[in-house]
């Protein structure tokens, strides 16, 4: 019997076990909804710098008019996943930063994203799809000019 080097035991058990699949057992199955495994795929994304924003354009525009209203932001915006009994499969649709290295940011965000999904619901993702929708800016320096001739000139 092997002994503990004296680490706690974690409070959160770990979903995924070597030995295969834990999701169906001789005691019973476990199913998981899509929507939880896009939550996490999406929080797993946003986790990684370099991502500024999910979701394409249009998904965007219906996130900021659900902000304004008051609503809760969908962490599974631009998520798409496809589930099955021991399997799944992630498609994301991403922002990124300016100056990101988007070969390396897709294999961080495709990485993490697998880890997460795999470690907290014990399914296997067999793909992760990164398609990059835009790039954000920073505040450009046009902008700047417009908004100090507004209040007036600085020096004198």
């Amino acid at each position: 019997m092997a002994r503990d080097s004296g680490t706690a035991t974690p409070a959160v058990p770990r979903a995924r076990t070597q030995g295969g699949s834990s999701l169906i057992t001789e005691q019973g199955r476990t199913t998981i909804a899509d929507g939880v495994v896009a939550k996490i795929a999406g929080l797993a994304a946003r986790e990684v710098s370099g991502v500024y924003s999910m979701g394409g354009g249009t998904a965007r525009a219906l996130g900021a008019v659900r902000g304004m209203v008051g609503a809760e932001k969908s962490v599974s915006q631009g998520v798409s996943v496809e589930v099955g009994e021991r399997q799944t499969a992630v498609d994301l649709d991403l922002t990124v930063e300016y100056g990101a290295a988007i070969p390396d940011l897709a294999g961080a965000v495709r990485r993490n994203v697998i880890s997460a999904i795999e470690r907290m619901t014990g399914l296997e993702v067999t793909e992760v799809n990164v398609s990059v929708n835009d790039v954000h800016l920073p505040e450009s320096p046009k902008n700047e000019e417009e908004s100090t001739t507004e209040r007036g000139p600085r020096v004198q």
